[in-house]
């Protein structure tokens, strides 16, 4: 797969990441990972171009453009899911401290941090 057409996909502002690996986690795809300390897109045809990691980045590192890029691969994520375990900086909600492994959680900011929350705190977030 070589041919390059325009599409969205993640970019990574080396300057401005810190290596806290925070965006690892929601790319469900393993298009990101850390790479001698620094979030890295390592296969374009990995990234689905959706922005679930840029919520999560406390610097705002992360971005989504329009570029020319290889098509995303359905298959490509799939082989990758199947060769490898996924590994991940865990995440937990930041109200009850529930993992990943035990809710789904989403990215919020709240009070200018970007953060977790888990779907069981998340109606007492937004009503109080």
């Amino acid at each position: 797969m070589t041919d390059s057409i325009d599409r969205q996909i993640v970019r990574i502002d080396e300057d401005r990441c810190t290596g806290c690996g925070a965006c690892v986690a929601p790319c469900a795809e393993g298009a990101i990972v850390l790479v001698d300390g620094k979030a890295r897109v390592v296969r374009e045809e990995l990234c689905d171009g959706a922005g679930f990691c840029l919520g999560v980045c406390p610097t705002g590192a992360l971005t989504i453009e329009v570029r020319k890029a290889v098509a995303f691969d359905h298959e490509a994520v799939e082989a990758q899911a199947a060769a490898a375990p996924r590994t991940y900086v865990p995440q937990a909600c930041f109200r009850c401290g529930t993992d990943e492994d035990h809710a789904p959680l989403l990215p919020v900011r709240t009070e200018g941090t970007s953060t977790w929350v888990c779907t069981r705190c998340l109606p007492s977030l937004i009503h109080g």
